[in-house]
């Protein structure tokens, strides 16, 4: 017997018990092909299918709780929808503040002086206005001196704005007063400026002095010069200052203020001092205007809404916010809690 070395050419083949690449049956002796495994495919309709049957088992299962959870993110989706929509549109009006600004009178004045009116000139002749009977006032106004405080008003306006290139000044008041006829308190103050030389201002400031004349009270005063403001300049004021009497201070940087929700750091308050033969009378009857502004800050219900309507005897149409749509819907609110919505400033400074 021949031996043959391990691993020599001369060796013989090695035997293999079972076929290669298949699986072999020892039982019947036959070769079977592997199996090949199945690619795992995504099949949306299915999952859809499957995922409808689990619900339909939950609601079965717990129909209440099913319903309640059903319920909570419909609501769900509804605010985030909402909040996106306002974003996109807020967005959309930013874009437009800036564009074409050959299309407003004034687009280099940031900031904005308001001078807020309070009665209407009526006399003839222009220079008569520290004279009383040259104004239709009220019995509460009918005092000594009274006149004389409007135009502190409208000088003080004038010299405030003279001191800043960048401001825009307006005078702001509508057609209170019916037996005054159709003239507006804003007209009044700017003829009144006009007849006394713009305080010795006139080169300055003259030019970049216009109206508001549709203001009813005090808080449209503020908003409804803000959005003539971005009407005539293409955005809205940086700065804002407000003149009227120094016992308004309270209800005007405070009540108002805050109602449009601009920042305190950039809004400035001039107050002058009412007739001497007024004032007591004058403190009485701001304490309830404000605690009435307090309980209604937009001036949209009960008294202070019936004081306005009493207060636009001839059916002016008010044509804002056509000018100011970025806060259409700040115009349209009334609730005695601070607007929700979004505004073109930012609510404190940054």
């Amino acid at each position: 017997m021949k031996n043959f070395p391990f691993g020599s050419t001369g060796s013989p083949k090695s035997f293999q018990a079972y076929p290669r690449g298949a699986d072999f049956d020892l039982e019947s002796g036959i070769s079977r092909r592997a199996r090949k495994h199945k690619n795992s495919h995504f099949h949306p309709i299915k999952m859809l299918k499957s995922f409808g049957t689990r619900i339909q088992y939950y609601y079965k299962l717990h129909p209440i709780l099913f319903f309640i959870i059903s319920l909570s993110f419909g609501i769900t989706i509804l605010i985030v929808l909402s909040l996106f929509e306002s974003h996109y549109r807020m967005i959309s009006n930013y874009r437009t503040l800036d564009v074409g600004s050959d299309n407003y009178p004034f687009p280099k004045l940031h900031n904005l002086v308001m001078v807020a009116g309070h009665s209407i000139y009526t006399s003839s002749s222009c220079g008569k206005a520290d004279e009383e009977d040259s104004w239709f006032l009220e019995s509460y106004q009918k005092n000594p001196g009274q006149a004389a405080t409007f135009v502190r008003h409208i000088q003080q306006g004038v010299e405030t704005a003279a001191k800043d290139d960048a401001a825009l000044l307006l005078f702001s008041g509508g057609e209170t007063r019916k037996d005054a006829g159709p003239r507006s308190e804003a007209q009044s103050y700017w003829n009144v400026a006009e007849s006394r030389g713009w305080f010795g201002k006139e080169e300055n400031v003259r030019w970049r002095t216009l109206t508001e004349e549709h203001a009813r009270d005090s808080f449209e005063n503020l908003l409804f010069s803000v959005c003539r403001f971005r009407e005539l300049t293409g955005t809205y004021p940086y700065n804002i200052t407000v003149v009227s009497y120094d016992f308004k201070e309270e209800r005007f940087a405070h009540l108002h203020r805050s109602a449009i929700g601009f920042p305190e750091s950039r809004f400035f308050y001039l107050g002058t001092p009412a007739s001497p033969t007024s004032k007591e009378a004058a403190l009485k009857g701001e304490a309830l205007v404000r605690a009435q502004f307090q309980g209604d800050p937009y001036g949209c219900k009960g008294a202070l809404y019936r004081k306005k309507q009493q207060r636009d005897p001839f059916h002016r149409s008010i044509p804002y916010p056509t000018g100011c749509p970025e806060i259409e819907d700040l115009f349209r609110y009334c609730g005695a809690a601070p607007y929700p919505g979004s505004l073109p400033w930012p609510s404190k400074a940054s």
